[in-house]
C-alpha cells in the first residue's frame, strides 16, 4: 500500500532526492558550530531577531523578525511573509525579509505549524485552515510591534504558500495588498496532479488508500511518513525536480529542517487539500490588490494565471522572462525586489 501511495502522492508532492552523507555532514557541521544556518546574508542594514508567538490553535509559532537599523520612533509598513510550502524560514521567506527590511519595511518570515522550529504535532503535516490561521497569527503578532503602522500590513506567500497566503489575506482584512511569488496551488494539485492529469477514479483511489492509511496510523498510534529520497535516479528526470533539487539538496538552500531538504510531509497531509479548494473566496480580496509573480518558464505558471483569471481588480501578473519555478526562490538578480516594494509602496497608505 505505501508503495502505491509513495508512487501517487511523490508525483503531487514535488518531493526531492536526498543525498545521506551530505544531509549529514551538514547537520554535523550545523551542531558542532552551534550556530543557526541560514541560505543567505544577513544585511547589513537590518537586525535579526528570533521571535515566538501562538496561533489562534495555540500552536507556538517561531519566526525571524528583521527590521530596518536606526529606526528610530518611525511608524513602518511591515510584511509577513512565508513559503515554499515545506520550507524555512532560513532559506526564501527569509531571504525576502532580508531584503524588503533593506529597502525600509519591517518583515516577519515564519515556520509554519508542525514544521521547522514551531510547535505541532505530529511533524510535518500541513493544513489548509492551520496553515491559514498561521498567516494571520503573523498578523496578529507584527501589528503590535512599536515601529509598525498596523494599518499597512502586507504579505507575501512563495510557492505553495502562495495559494495559503491568498487564502488568508480573504478572510483577513487586516492586510492590505498581497504578493505571490512562485506560486502553487497546492489544493489543485493535490487534488488533481500536474496540469489536472488525476481523473476522477484515480482521485478516488488516492482518498481509499489515505483513509486506509488512517486506521493504519490509529493503529500504530503515529503517522506513516512518505519516504525521502536518497539521490535523483538515473532515470530521465523532469527538469522541475532537477531544480528542486539543485536548491533544497545543495548547499545553495539546504537546510536540516526543511521538509523538503530531505525529510517527508506525513503519508495523508494531503486530505485536507483535496478537500478544500484554497481559491474559493479569492474575489473577496478585492478591493485589495493582488500581484502575482512567475517565471515565463516555470512548470508551474498556470497556476497564478489561472488565480490571476479568477481574481477581481486590482490585479497584476508579472511574468519574468526565461525563469524557471526556482529562480524566484533566490536569485537576487532575477527577483523583481523593485516591482515588490513600489507595489507596497503605493498600496500601504
Amino acid at each position: 500500500m505505501i508503495r502505491r501511495i509513495k508512487f501517487i502522492i511523490v508525483s503531487i508532492f514535488v518531493l526531492t532526492s536526498f543525498y545521506q552523507s551530505f544531509a549529514q555532514k551538514n547537520m554535523n557541521k550545523l551542531n558542532s558550530k552551534k550556530t543557526e544556518q541560514y541560505t543567505f546574508q544577513l544585511s547589513d542594514k537590518v537586525t535579526r531577531e528570533r521571535v515566538t508567538f501562538k496561533n489562534r490553535y495555540g500552536i507556538t509559532l517561531v519566526g525571524d523578525l528583521y527590521i530596518p537599523k536606526n529606526i528610530g520612533n518611525t511608524k513602518f509598513s511591515a510584511l509577513v511573509l512565508s513559503g515554499p510550502f515545506g520550507a524555512v524560514k532560513e532559506q526564501s521567506s527569509g531571504l525576502y525579509a532580508n531584503e524588503l527590511a533593506s529597502r525600509g519595511f519591517v518583515t516577519l518570515a515564519i515556520d509554519p505549524s508542525f514544521t521547522g522550529e514551531s510547535g505541532g504535532e505530529p511533524r510535518n503535516v500541513a493544513s489548509v485552515d492551520i496553515n491559514t490561521e498561521d498567516v494571520s497569527a503573523a498578523v496578529d503578532f507584527i501589528v503590535l510591534q512599536k515601529n509598525v503602522d498596523s494599518n499597512k500590513i502586507g504579505a507575501i506567500g512563495i510557492c505553495g504558500w502562495g495559494g495559503v497566503t491568498l487564502n488568508a489575506t480573504a478572510v483577513d482584512k487586516r492586510i492590505k495588498a498581497v504578493v505571490t511569488s512562485t506560486m502553487y496551488d497546492m489544493s489543485r494539485v493535490m487534488s488533481r496532479g500536474y496540469y489536472d492529469k488525476i481523473t476522477k477514479e484515480e482521485r478516488t483511489d488516492i482518498l481509499e488508500k489515505l483513509s486506509q492509511q488512517r486506521t493504519i496510523d490509529a493503529k500504530n498510534g503515529n503517522p506513516a511518513y512518505q519516504p525521502a529520497y536518497n539521490e535523483l535516479s538515473g532515470d530521465e528526470q523532469p527538469q522541475f525536480l532537477i531544480d528542486y533539487h539543485d536548491y533544497y539538496m545543495t548547499p545553495r538552500g539546504y537546510h536540516p529542517r526543511a521538509v523538503n531538504s530531505g525529510n517527508a510531509w506525513t503519508v495523508t497531509t494531503p486530505l485536507s487539500f483535496m478537500n478544500f479548494p484554497l481559491m474559493t473566496y479569492i474575489k473577496e480580496i478585492s478591493p485589495r490588490p493582488i500581484l502575482f509573480i512567475h517565471g515565463e518558464n516555470a512548470h508551474s505558471l498556470y497556476f497564478s494565471k489561472a488565480a490571476y483569471e479568477e481574481a477581481e481588480e486590482p490585479k497584476e501578473l508579472m511574468i519574468i522572462p526565461n525563469a524557471v519555478h526556482v529562480d524566484l526562490y533566490d536569485k537576487l538578480d532575477i527577483i523583481p525586489f523593485d516591482k515588490i516594494v513600489n507595489f507596497f509602496d503605493d498600496n500601504l497608505k
